[in-house]
């Protein structure tokens, strides 16, 4: 049975995988955690380095946990888990939707809508936090789909902890609603801009579930 728009799925490690695109930040901490682990009964130096080594990996692991979702039905769904951080009309008649994740929501962001990636354009810039204004500056990834409602845009926005984008998928990648298509690690910024008469059903501080949340009203 679908998630309705306000369910709450489990998102532990047991039981999920780890997101594509840890391994840089996850592979040094597991090693440092196992090395003095592994030395800790001879050496009081590695014993002190073992607990916040472990506790750290611990923490690795839950920021990266990438949880298997059942799809909700919905023209658009939620691409990021998160709070809504704002809703405003553009002037090409478009509705942006931008949610805001913090470091403990899951980083994988999922498609929209089923669709056909156009374009997928990496934009450097800086990495202020992504609940600032300054943040439409940030480096972002902006990515658009053909889709049943036209061209669909979606942006992925670093933050002031996030440095780095990974997009899962090229341009002419078909996908299916609610796929994985990229990380962004540590969390920041998703915006996706609805098309001139699709009213968002959604309100600001709302919470978001990617591939559950419903974004759009019939």
């Amino acid at each position: 049975m679908p998630h309705s728009q306000t369910s709450a799925p489990r998102d532990g490690v047991l039981g999920g995988r780890i997101a594509r695109g840890a391994s840089p930040w996850l592979l040094p901490t597991v090693a440092t955690a196992a090395l003095s682990l592994a030395r800790s009964r001879r050496s009081k130096k590695a014993a002190a380095v073992a607990v916040p080594a472990t506790a750290l990996t611990a923490g690795m692991l839950w920021f990266f946990r990438d949880p298997e979702r059942e799809i909700a039905p919905g023209r658009v769904i939620s691409p990021a888990d998160g709070v809504v951080q704002s809703i405003m009309p553009w002037k090409d008649g478009r509705t942006r939707v931008a949610i805001f994740m913090s470091p403990l929501n899951v980083h994988v962001n999922r498609a929209p809508l089923a669709g056909t990636v156009t374009s997928v354009e990496h934009i450097p810039g800086g990495f202020v936090p992504a609940f600032n204004k300054e943040s439409e500056n940030n480096e972002r990834v902006v990515w658009h789909f053909d889709t049943e409602l036209g061209d669909i845009e979606m942006v992925q926005i670093a933050g002031a902890v996030a440095r780095r984008i990974v997009p899962y998928v090229p341009q002419g990648t078909k996908l299916e609603q609610g796929e994985r298509i990229g990380l962004i690690r540590f969390g920041s910024r998703v915006d996706i801009y609805l098309p001139e008469g699709v009213e968002v059903a959604l309100e600001v501080g709302q919470k978001t579930v990617a591939g559950v949340t419903r974004i759009d009203r019939d």
